[in-house]
C-alpha cells in the first residue's frame, strides 16, 4: 500500500486495480481495512481504529483515495463530495480512439441497470436517469493511443467510462463499455490522478497526485505530456 498523504484528520493512498474500497458481497478485504490496521499498528492505537470512506473508485480503476480519519473530517468531507465545492477530482484515461473533438463538454443523462451493474445514455427525462456532466481533453499521445485528462462536474455511476463509450472513445481494457479487449493486469486504464480540496479543518489548500500505474504505456503517454 502506498500513503500519497497523511495528517491527524486525513489520508490519503494510491488504490491498485486489484482492490476495492469498501467491502461488498466478494468477501475481499476492503483498502478500508487496509489503512485501519496500518494505522492501528504505526500509532500503536488500542481498541476500534476510526476511518471513514469519503467517496469510492470502482475496483478496476486505479488512483488516489481518500479516507476521513476523525468524524469531524469525515462530515465535512461528505458534504463537499456531495455538492462538488471545494473540491476537484482530475482523471486520466487511455482510450484506443481519440474523441471527435480534441477537447470537450460532455452533457449526458444516465440510468443504472443495478442486475447489470451498468450505466446507459439515455434521454432525458427517462425515469430514473441522472444528469452526468464532464469535460475533457488530449493531453498526450502514442501510436496507438490517446491520453484523456478529465475533469467531473458530476459523479454518476461508471460516469467517465460511460460517457466515453457513448462518443465511440471505449476507456482501454474496459470490456464492458465496449472495449476491444481486456489489459493483462484485469483492470482498466482508468486512473484518479488527482485530487485538490479545501482541508477540512486546517482549511488551507491540499493537492495530491497518484503516480501512475508501473506499465509500459501509462510511462510512455506521461513521457509523452508536453511540457
Amino acid at each position: 500500500m502506498q500513503i500519497l498523504y497523511e495528517d491527524n484528520h486525513i489520508i490519503a493512498v494510491s488504490k491498485t486495480c486489484h482492490e476495492i474500497v469498501q467491502g461488498d458481497k466478494t468477501g475481499d478485504t476492503p483498502l478500508s481495512d487496509i489503512v485501519k490496521a496500518y494505522i492501528k499498528e504505526k500509532y500503536q492505537k488500542p481498541g476500534e481504529v476510526f476511518l471513514g470512506v469519503t467517496h469510492r473508485l470502482d475496483r478496476p480503476t486505479t488512483g488516489v483515495v481518500l479516507f476521513a480519519r476523525t468524524s469531524k473530517a469525515l462530515t465535512r468531507l461528505n458534504a463537499m463530495f456531495q455538492s462538488h465545492e471545494q473540491i476537484r477530482k482530475t482523471y486520466w484515461a487511455i482510450v484506443q480512439t481519440p474523441p471527435p473533438t480534441s477537447q470537450g463538454r460532455l452533457e449526458n443523462y444516465l440510468w443504472r441497470n443495478e442486475k447489470q451493474n451498468k450505466s446507459f445514455v439515455v434521454k432525458p427525462g427517462t425515469k430514473d436517469a441522472k444528469r452526468a456532466v464532464l469535460s475533457y481533453e488530449t493531453i498526450a499521445q502514442s501510436d496507438r493511443y490517446t491520453l484523456l485528462e478529465i475533469n467531473l462536474e458530476t459523479g454518476r455511476h461508471h460516469q467517465i467510462r460511460c460517457q466515453l463509450a457513448a462518443i465511440g472513445s471505449p476507456i482501454k481494457g474496459d470490456l464492458k463499455y465496449g472495449a476491444k479487449r481486456s489489459n493483462p493486469d484485469g483492470g482498466i486504464s482508468l486512473h484518479a490522478r488527482k485530487i485538490e480540496f479545501i482541508h477540512p479543518v486546517s482549511k488551507m489548500p491540499i493537492e495530491i497526485t497518484a503516480p501512475v500505474p508501473e506499465d509500459k504505456l501509462w510511462l510512455t503517454l506521461e513521457n509523452n505530456i508536453p511540457l
